[in-house]
């Protein structure tokens, strides 16, 4: 049943039993942001994607897009900004807008982390150039580091966060029955001019850029690996003839939680997305075998 790539990982029937049996707590999502990197394919959109090392804690060898869990200094502290304000965003991603500064600084800032893109400005109307420098590695070392803030960065820089460059793609919950959580914004975001993405980052040991297309025939056949929120972005992405067009569809786009459910009927587990039919996958597993938390 579902998508033709798609497995139970041996360590769900467990705990998705603990679950339902009130013996597993849930942890808390952690709020987080990741940004879908976008230029011009041939046609179609092309997306930007890192490996994941395997020694990562969580999603380890899948490919994904820059992102990472929010900094609650970003909500706290007087940001440089331009383009829609917080208060906008706010009602857009569906929270208050203190969270809603953060998870959009957590966007700015991780995509800056881990690809070298920077979505800032000196002002509303422009972009820096490249940041491919010892300045600028030095600047992404000491904000993957946590010794600098972001608003402490676009200070010191002279630079707004461009909140205007960013669209708002989906939300995805990591499910109930996983041990690391996280509340995740989808945001999508056109390469400025003149900027060239990182061959390198530390948390990914290969960065790829791919058309939409070429990206989930590599899942499907088996070559790339995916969690479900970045294999489903890359279908949607896949029919749109330019990044600009993807822009221009966040604003249709709905931002409800996606948050898988899960179903016991004797040996079988089953783990469908609601809406999202084909991600489902199930499998007969003995409650005596069924992988360990």
């Amino acid at each position: 049943m579902g998508d033709q790539r798609s497995a139970m990982p041996p360590t769900w029937p467990a705990r998705i039993r603990a679950l339902a049996a009130g013996e597993y707590d849930p942890p808390r999502p952690r709020r987080a942001a990741t940004v879908v990197l976008l230029r011009q394919g041939a046609p179609g959109v092309r997306a930007y994607l890192l490996r994941r090392r395997a020694t990562m804690a969580f999603a380890a060898g899948m490919y994904a897009y820059p992102g990472g869990a929010v900094d609650p200094r970003d909500a706290e502290q007087h940001v440089g900004w331009a383009g829609p304000p917080p208060q906008e965003w706010a009602r857009r991603l569906g929270t208050d807008p203190a969270t809603a500064q953060a998870v959009v600084c957590a966007a700015v800032r991780e995509t800056f982390e881990e690809s070298g893109v920077l979505l800032a400005g000196p002002d509303g109307d422009s972009v820096v150039g490249d940041t491919s420098g010892q300045p600028w590695q030095a600047d992404r070392a000491a904000l993957e580091a946590h010794e600098l803030s972001f608003a402490e960065f676009l200070r010191a820089r002279g630079l707004v966060l461009r909140s205007d460059l960013l669209g708002a793609w989906a939300r995805w919950i990591t499910p109930e029955f996983e041990e690391r959580r996280y509340d995740t914004w989808f945001f999508v975001a056109v390469l400025p001019t003149g900027q060239r993405t990182a061959d390198t980052t530390g948390e990914a040991d290969r960065v790829v850029w791919l058309d939409a297309a070429e990206a989930v025939a590599g899942f499907e056949a088996g070559r790339l690996e995916m969690l479900p929120p970045t294999v489903t972005v890359l279908r949607e992405l896949a029919p749109l003839a330019t990044p600009q067009a993807a822009l221009a569809a966040c604003a249709g786009r709905s931002l409800a939680p996606v948050l898988a459910q899960t179903r016991l009927d004797g040996d079988r587990v089953t783990v469908r997305w609601p809406g999202y039919e084909q991600l489902t996958v199930d499998g007969f597993f003995p409650a005596d075998t069924g992988g360990g938390r």
